[in-house]
């Protein structure tokens, strides 16, 4: 029996050998599956977010479908603005909505601070997941200061970032107390699930690739850092994922990254000569799953190829699964990639 410690996944993280190539895909718990559209029927995005036993079911959906090698914890990016009381909503078809935007620093000054007091329901959820779960891991999620940061400025989700990008240059001083106040949030999430029992987290940036590198170290690397820093006294794995960061990877790594997550317009192999000594995950892009299965899988084990040479290679979806995909697809590409030798 596999012990927990030796699990693929947690193995491919710390750069060690591995029976096969870890997989789990981001947005796996949801969306895909009909059983997740069946039980969430009439239950707010928040809602299910906040009710224990919904959260541990959602988690566990897609382990048992397709044998992954990590479940992701069914939360939301915006999740701990809510548990400490900021009024928003995530309305369908649009996102996370802030009913009063972030504009000074008094609006930041009233964001209470995150504690385990606020978010008991996490607590239990991940304890129950734990329990279920065995020696598979569950990978524990917060949102990373930059793009939780967008939300609450623009007071929903933005194609140019512009106001964000208005505060960080032209209010620097309300931007720099914004961006501590969410990583002290983000880190405290993070430090409640692996308390609880999660055995490795990620932070996901998923605005981060509108910005220069330049920016991004001035304004937003300094944040994540502070968040990855206190995680890596947890002691576990910690996976940096943005999408569109292909000049921002080398960052991503020093930012405190045991593993970077590499989106799926970069190549891989071009994404593991810029992280340095760091295992990798990714990057397949998503919208294959809609080709034929053999080019899905040719596409698939050239991913998998590229990865070979890194310090250790979690396979994932260059970014989350598509509403539409068929989870059988999902399922082939699983067992493909455990299964998966490299000719010669």
């Amino acid at each position: 029996m596999t012990s927990l410690s030796d699990a693929p996944l947690l193995r491919a993280a710390r750069g060690e050998p591995v029976p096969h190539t870890p997989v789990w895909f981001m947005r796996q718990a949801g969306r895909s599956l009909p059983e997740y559209l069946a039980i969430r029927e009439g239950v707010g995005m928040l809602e299910a977010c906040m009710d224990p036993a919904l959260v541990t079911e959602i988690t566990l959906q897609p382990v048992r479908r397709y044998g992954v090698d990590a479940a992701i914890f069914f939360s939301d990016i915006v999740l701990p603005l809510k548990a400490v009381g900021v009024d928003l909503d995530i309305k369908p078809g649009v996102g996370p909505v802030v009913a009063q935007p972030v504009r000074t620093l008094a609006d930041v000054e009233a964001i209470p601070d995150l504690d385990p007091s606020h978010v008991p329901f996490i607590t239990e959820a991940v304890r129950s997941l734990v329990g279920e779960l065995g020696a598979t891991p569950l990978i524990g999620f917060a949102g990373a200061p930059f793009t939780v940061a967008s939300y609450l400025v623009e007071g929903g989700p933005s194609k140019d970032q512009a106001r964000t990008k208005a505060m960080m240059f032209g209010a620097p001083d309300v931007w720099d107390a914004l961006m501590r106040k969410i990583a002290g949030m983000a880190a405290a999430y993070l430090e409640v699930q692996v308390d609880a029992g999660a055995s490795a987290v990620q932070l996901f940036d998923s605005w981060a690739g509108s910005l220069t590198p330049e920016d991004y170290r001035a304004h937003v690397m300094p944040h994540s850092a502070a968040v990855l820093e206190r995680a890596g006294r947890l002691g576990v794995p910690r996976i940096h994922f943005g999408v569109g960061t292909s000049e921002l990877l080398a960052d991503m790594g020093e930012a405190g990254a045991d593993v970077v997550g590499v989106d799926f317009r970069t190549p891989l192999a071009e994404a593991i000569g810029k992280v340095g000594d760091r295992s990798v995950q990714g990057n397949l892009d998503p919208a294959l799953v809609f080709a034929p299965t053999e080019v899905m899988l040719e596409r698939a084990a050239r991913v998998l190829d590229a990865g070979r040479t890194a310090r250790g290679h979690i396979f994932n979806l260059g970014h989350g699964v598509i509403p539409t995909t068929d989870p059988d697809q999902l399922a082939r590409l699983t067992d493909f990639v455990h299964a998966y030798e490299p000719e010669g």
